[in-house]
Parts: structure tokens; C-alpha cells; sequence
């Protein structure tokens, strides 16, 4: 299969040398990116800022914000047969961007935000055949919030992870579908965790054939 995988956080800027963006490290984005191409399939791997390095046998194109982000995806999507979408996409970002440097000032700094495109809902709106997977980070009612987010975004699968699985190490994902079923994963490094969530790819896209 052509896979689109994306991986690391956004960073929306605030002035020519501030930003904001999240903790995400990318580990769960580049070892399904690096379990994909050892199982034989055409991985693209499209990444925000992160301390890794891509995965032999993948295409990687890295970004920074939001928007470059769903620019990439807008050229890679309509070839791909599966997305998995395991960055962590900021929500948000200033309304205005600052030219320069602004000054530290004593009366302190308001920033307007305003949400950034809901990439992965706009792109598994246009999905055809091609089978989606979203990432969700809840920290209460995760399995609800995840159900909900698989059904109005129509993703194939949402893979439900804590908030601690952000700056690496073990991570207890818990796949979950949109006619309610749920499966949970065994606490895995992210590496073998990324096996099964390619399996998973697999199983989906040979239903679809």
C-alpha cells in the first residue's frame, strides 16, 4: 500500500521568533512510518519539528505549521491508499502574527486565537476507498470522546492514546470504530505498538478490496 503517515506537533508563530505548538515527540508517528516500510508498503512520512530521525525506507517531507501541513497532505492524499494521522495538529493559532520581535512589556500580552483547519475531517470527507485513521489524546471519557470523533470525522479507526504517551516511551493505545466496537492494545513500547497498528491498516484496506 501508499501510506500517509503524519507525525509530530505544529508550531503556529506568534512573532518572528516565538510560537506556540505542544509537546508531541513523534515517536508514535515515525514508528508506524518505520513498521509500515518494514512490511513492505510505500511510506510517506509528513512531520512537524522533532528531535528524530526518518526511518530508512521512507519519503519524509517536513513542515512546520498547521498549514503546511494540510498543503502536504493535499498533494500526497489523492495518491495514498491509507492515512494515518498521528501528529499532534495544533488547534489553534494568533489571529494576528506580529512582525518582528515584540518587546517584553509590563502590562503583559493578550493573543486572539483562532482554530486551525480540521485537516483530517476535511481530507476523510473526500476519502473514497482509501482507509483513515485518526489519533485521539483525551485524558477523561476517552473512549466516548474518541467514538464521537471517529463517527464525525469519518475515520475508519481512531487509535485512543493518554496524554502521557506525548514525550515518548510506553504507550497503551486503544483502537476504537465507529459502530462502537473497541479494542484495546496491551501497554507496548511504540515501536511494537506500531506493528499492530499497521496490521490493523492491513486488515481494513483488505476489506476494502
Amino acid at each position: 500500500m501508499r501510506i500517509v503517515v503524519t507525525a509530530g506537533p505544529t508550531i503556529e508563530p506568534i512573532d518572528a521568533v516565538r510560537f506556540i505548538s505542544n509537546f508531541s515527540s513523534g515517536r508514535t508517528g515515525y514508528a508506524v512510518a518505520a513498521a509500515a516500510a518494514g512490511r513492505g508498503h510505500e511510506v510517506t512520512l509528513i512531520s512537524g519539528p522533532v528531535r528524530l530521525h526518518p526511518p530508512a525506507g521512507v519519503r519524509a517531507v517536513e513542515v512546520a505549521a498547521t498549514a503546511e501541513m494540510e498543503r502536504a497532505l493535499r498533494e500526497e492524499f489523492p495518491a495514498a491508499d491509507a492515512l494515518v494521522m498521528a501528529a499532534a495538529v495544533c488547534d489553534y493559532r494568533p489571529r494576528r502574527v506580529f512582525e518582528g520581535k515584540l518587546d517584553r512589556s509590563p502590562a503583559g500580552l493578550t493573543l486572539e486565537l483562532e482554530p486551525t483547519p480540521d485537516i483530517l475531517a476535511e481530507l476523510a470527507a473526500e476519502k473514497g476507498g482509501r482507509v483513515v485513521m485518526g489519533f485521539a489524546l483525551e485524558a477523561e471519557d476517552g473512549i466516548a470522546a474518541a467514538l464521537r470523533k471517529c463517527r464525525e470525522k469519518n475515520c475508519d479507526v481512531v487509535a485512543l492514546n493518554p496524554p502521557a504517551s506525548l514525550n515518548g516511551g510506553d504507550t497503551e493505545i486503544t483502537l476504537v470504530y465507529p459502530d462502537g466496537r473497541v479494542k484495546p492494545l496491551p501497554l507496548l513500547p511504540k515501536e511494537a505498538a506500531a506493528e499492530l497498528i499497521v496490521a490493523e491498516l492491513e486488515r481494513l484496506a483488505r476489506g476494502r478490496g
